[in-house]
């Protein structure tokens, strides 16, 4: 008698381990994938979703870029260098915060490079293209989109937004200074706005960095990036218009770090779930083991709203998010 009930104990204790084992299979887990990565641009095309980080090293070393895709937010597949500086003669160093979209039958993928400090030197923003969503991506234009500061920006962190209608909007800038520029279709330069200008700033306050945009029942969410990307400040924030012009009042921070999991969350972007109203945001943070700025990974959570549509505290967790197949 001893030995059955011990042998059902067995079986019980068996089965404890195979639905825990289940259960930690049908979530994310954070991280997301192995390595340093981060500003990671998350989207969806050909039924997967895609994700599209900077790889976090010295600014030297940051001459390449990878990919990941999943079919379910759990199972991730790395695609190695799907861009770098061998492809763009113009950059040499410094390639980051990549912004990714699908017209006219191709990819193209907007990145910084070579971190210019002033119009003196060369680098800025630039557009690459590619057949696939895993590249290999190649020079667009063979030179810098923008390669210049206007309105006190310093051309990096662009993120490309398509409206309703078609039009497309290049939000972008670092140094606390955010533009808003309407492409051309074809993304090789821009279109005046009505007054004649092309680079509009429309600064938050608080912004520094990292902007990214979203459109939730006819209603433009604004978010950005807030304090020092190396310390533990780093936190995004966010503001809501009726235009993809703004004006943006900021309404308050959303996603910052959790001294008991990870510092430094931010520079993040957003998952909106086709034909769903369900919303994810990826953004990096630092391991609370780790003090290189540059030790950054990619991580994901849930993205929940009010009954007003604001956005609600972003909660950090280790455990990720469930599975969601598209």
């Amino acid at each position: 008698m001893k030995i059955v009930k011990l042998l059902f104990l067995l079986i019980a204790l068996g089965n404890i381990s195979i639905a825990q084992t289940k259960d930690s299979l049908a979530f994310s887990g954070n991280p997301l994938f192995k390595g340093w990565y981060a500003d990671p641009e998350a989207i969806v095309f050909e039924n997967k979703y895609w994700i599209y980080p900077t790889f976090s090293a010295p600014y030297n070393q940051q001459v390449f870029m990878d990919a990941f895709s999943s079919p379910d937010l759990v199972n991730w597949t790395r695609h190695a260098r799907i861009i770098d500086t061998a492809s763009i003669k113009w950059a040499k160093r410094a390639m980051w915060a990549p912004s990714v979209i699908f017209t006219n039958n191709a990819y193209y993928l907007f990145f910084g490079a070579n971190d210019i400090q002033s119009n003196n030197e060369y680098g800025g923003i630039g557009v690459a293209i590619a057949e696939k969503p895993e590249g290999p991506f190649r020079d667009h234009l063979g030179k810098p989109l923008i390669d210049r500061f206007y309105n006190g920006a310093q051309p990096i962190d662009q993120f490309v937004f398509r409206d309703d209608d078609g039009q497309f909007y290049l939000y972008y800038g670092g140094w606390k200074h955010c533009n808003i520029a309407k492409l051309k279709n074809d993304f090789t330069g821009f279109i005046a706005f009505d007054d004649g200008k092309i680079f509009k700033e429309i600064t938050p306050e608080n912004y520094v960095e990292g902007p990214f945009v979203f459109k939730r029942n006819g209603k433009y969410y604004f978010m950005w990036s807030e304090g020092g990307w190396t310390g533990p400040d780093y936190s995004v924030a966010y503001a809501i218009s009726d235009s993809p012009m703004g004006p943006f009042r900021r309404i308050g921070k959303i996603l910052q770090q959790d001294p008991m999991i990870a510092t430094g969350a931010g520079h993040h972007s957003v998952i909106t779930v086709p034909g769903k109203d369900k919303y994810y945001i990826v953004y990096h943070r630092r391991p609370l083991s780790e003090k290189d700025g540059n030790s950054r990974e990619t991580c994901i959570e849930n993205l929940y709203f009010d009954e007003a549509g604001l956005i609600k505290p972003v909660v950090l967790t280790n455990k990720g998010v469930s599975k969601q197949q598209l």
